[in-house]
């Protein structure tokens, strides 16, 4: 099973510089799980509405041109499982009109899966937006434990807009106690781990440092590689034996984060 999870920041951009098809083509993701599609499907072409390749789920935002998640299931992935239901609702979530969350059900032969795609709030427009984000990241939290205890395999992909360490982040002292590397939003990340969900990428590569998922656009960060590792893929870590690869896309062009891939065995 192959996951790819990508803020694109417009997924009508992507398209239109031929970056999504470009990532598509080349990878062939079994589950495409996008965040920040800032658009609604009846504003869509027909390669992001009726691919002939793809299911397309999509959460809009009620707000033209922001937010939003979708996944994509590929046709011949879909044709190898059972029961699939795409979902959108989490009970008692803040932001539930910006489309934050887009997710699949289904069964495998061996098992139970939800996967996610979650674009988690940025929490930096007022006081208010900031008491919302922590408690969107608790109720995430929640909702994962409890699919967990129900016997489910739970796959998150997004932007969680937080940096969990100093290495996940190119200018930690600078943005110490900021939106984004503050230390209630790196305490969630905590309180995850000791809860037994995983970081995969960071599981794997301890330690590394330089490598980040997002860069800020006006300064051409990404030239110069100063960062934040803010896009993650977690699960259970009782399940790390079954990854055979994650990396993150570094090559990819067409948004102000790069994709991030998991390769899993069933």
């Amino acid at each position: 099973m192959k996951l790819i999870s990508w803020n694109v920041n417009g997924i009508r951009a992507v398209e239109r510089k031929g970056e999504l098809q470009s990532l598509v083509n080349s990878e062939t993701p079994d589950l495409l799980l996008l965040q920040e599609i800032k658009g609604n499907a009846e504003q869509f072409s027909k390669y992001l509405r009726e691919n002939p390749d793809y299911q397309q789920h999509y959460h809009s935002a009620e707000k033209k041109g922001y937010a939003g998640t979708a996944v994509w299931a590929r046709n011949d992935f879909v044709e190898s499982i059972k029961n699939i239901n795409f979902n959108t609702h989490i009970e008692n979530l803040p932001n539930s009109n910006e489309g934050r969350i887009a997710w699949l059900s289904f069964t495998t032969k061996r098992s139970q899966y939800d996967v996610f795609s979650v674009y988690f709030p940025n929490g930096g427009k007022s006081e208010q937006a900031w008491i919302e984000k922590l408690e969107f990241f608790d109720r995430m939290h929640e909702h994962m434990n409890l699919l967990r205890e129900n016997g489910s395999q739970v796959i998150v992909g997004g932007d969680m807009n937080v940096a969990h360490t100093a290495i996940d982040i190119a200018r930690a002292k600078e943005n110490d106690g900021k939106i984004g590397f503050h230390p209630d939003e790196r305490a969630w990340m905590d309180r995850l781990h000791e809860d037994n969900w995983s970081d995969i990428w960071r599981q794997r590569n301890p330690g590394v440092k330089d490598v980040y998922s997002y860069w800020d656009v006006i300064t051409k960060a990404r030239t110069r590689n100063v960062g934040w590792r803010i896009d993650y893929f977690l699960m259970d870590k009782k399940n790390y034996k079954r990854v055979i690869d994650i990396k993150y896309l570094h090559d990819q062009m067409g948004s102000d984060h790069c994709p991030i891939l998991l390769d899993l065995a069933d």
